[in-house]
């Protein structure tokens, strides 16, 4: 029996999608509001505040670039992610490795402080900064870890 993509068996349309196929961005409606973006390829003194915008600036998103919008959305699934872990952490109820659940629990609970204090910075016009060096945080490590303070170089020597 063919599936909604004319191709036989029961298989979903994205299981004949081509790999390495991306999804367009959506047309722009003439005169709509543009959404802003942060810019997470410039340096430190081009991210800090509106006095850089024009009225021309805000424009379609660049490669290397992430809106507010998106930023807030990574920033939101990490957090209810986050919180679903931390519930079902505490419905295990008692057990044998309450150390180890503790030390879980510790963990989520700091990613949640990260999290909220990645909010501040989208707000405050620094989110994809650096906060060691002031150089910009490549946008492919924020869209794995949208909650990160340091840029790969800084969080190496942090960790070492």
């Amino acid at each position: 029996m063919p599936g909604p993509s004319g191709r036989p068996g029961p298989w979903p349309w994205w299981a004949w999608a081509p790999a390495g196929r991306t999804a367009t961005a959506a047309p722009v409606i003439p005169g709509a509001p543009r959404e802003r973006t942060l810019d997470v390829s410039l340096d430190a003194s081009r991210t800090r505040g509106p006095e850089t915008e024009t009225p021309g600036s805000r424009t379609e998103p660049r490669p290397g670039r992430l809106t507010a919008h998106e930023a807030r959305q990574r920033l939101e699934h990490a957090r209810s992610t986050r919180l679903a872990q931390l519930k079902a952490l505490e419905e295990t109820g008692q057990s044998v490795h309450d150390h180890l659940m503790s030390a879980q629990t510790e963990a989520i609970r700091r990613v949640l402080k990260e999290i909220d204090e990645a909010s501040g910075r989208i707000d405050d016009g620094s989110y994809g900064t650096c906060l060691a060096c002031s150089k910009p945080v490549p946008a492919e490590r924020l869209e794995i870890l949208p909650y990160t303070r340091y840029c790969v170089a800084c969080q190496r020597r942090a960790t070492v």
